[in-house]
């Protein structure tokens, strides 16, 4: 059974912290000390969260870089789950 879709990082980003906060991309864009687009393709979902992005953001934010990477993974690996049939990967077996 699969569970729920996990958002991607950049819809939490966007939800829990600018909107609350009154930020806009930009603003945010100028904290990080990253570009406008870097951000806004994050939390449009174009763009995943790197390492340094999440060490960024857990200097901001507070909410800890691995808690960042851990929401980028779970979507990742959900997004993927549609295509493992096609991986052509089969489980290996002793000889």
């Amino acid at each position: 059974m699969r569970r729920h879709n996990p958002p991607h990082p950049g819809e939490l980003l966007l939800e829990l912290w600018l909107k609350p906060l009154g930020l806009s991309i930009t603003a945010a864009a100028s904290q990080l000390n990253v570009s406008r687009k870097t951000v806004s393709e994050i939390v449009n979902g174009r763009a995943a969260v790197s390492a340094e992005m999440a060490l960024r953001l857990e200097l901001a934010f507070g909410k800890s870089a691995q808690s960042w990477l851990a929401h980028q993974a779970a979507h990742d690996l959900w997004q993927l789950q549609a295509s493992v049939a096609t991986l052509g990967v089969h489980k290996l077996k002793a000889a």
